[in-house]
């Protein structure tokens, strides 16, 4: 079983892809870190060239050791990442990687569950579940804001909102897989809804799923 989970920044994939991963026994691949993961290195790269030769270098090379790199979560790499992540030569040189962990899921599981933006929409467009995450501008704020404040972050509410609407238009509009839900994707709306009611209602839809594909 393929699970694709889309939508913009603390809308809560994060929490539901590891409770999804756990119920159903699937791999999990958070692909926004692989986006980070190179625009970590791109920042970090101090070389003349210009940000966006850097940034499809830094795909190019891309290993695995690089998505448990410290700092993936900090404000400043999440922008960068979304610039990154506009750029049709990075995606193309991170699409295959994404797309060959869906298709051979690591440690033998039976399947696997993708978090990112475009997973229904470019990544696996076959998937056999495909979740669409959403919520108000301000909930969304208001949760990335508390996330960085409890990490440490010294942060005002009114930025982390700019930064939010910024990288959303960003997303949105970008030419290179924007961030849409797929035509046939279950969308949800989380802004009035705790964790647990947001994995029961999932949990009830991929099993509704997959019991019509068994019948």
């Amino acid at each position: 079983m393929i699970i694709a989970l889309d939508g913009p920044s603390a809308a809560g994939k994060g929490t539901l892809a590891r409770r999804l991963a756990g119920h159903y026994r699937l791999a999990l691949l958070d692909t926004g870190l692989i986006y980070r993961a190179v625009a970590a290195r791109t920042l970090a790269d101090d070389s003349d060239l210009p940000e966006r030769e850097r940034a499809i270098a830094a795909a190019r090379s891309l290993r695995a050791d690089d998505l448990a790199r410290p700092g993936l979560r900090e404000e400043g790499v999440g922008a960068m990442a979304s610039k990154v992540a506009a750029i049709p030569e990075v995606r193309l040189h991170l699409v295959d990687f994404q797309k060959n962990f869906a298709k051979h899921p690591p440690d033998g599981k039976a399947g696997a569950i993708l978090d990112g933006r475009d997973i229904g929409t470019v990544i696996c467009p076959n998937a056999d579940v495909k979740i669409f995450l959403t919520a108000s501008e301000e909930a969304r704020a208001e949760r990335r804001f508390q996330e960085l404040r409890t990490g440490g972050s010294d942060t005002i509410k009114a930025r982390v909102l700019a930064d939010m609407r910024e990288r959303d238009a960003r997303d949105s509009a970008r030419s290179a897989a924007p961030l849409v839900p797929a035509a046939d994707a279950f969308v949800l709306d989380t802004t009035a809804l705790s964790a647990d009611q947001v994995f029961d209602r999932v949990v009830a839809h991929v099993d509704a799923v997959r019991a019509t594909r068994n019948s």
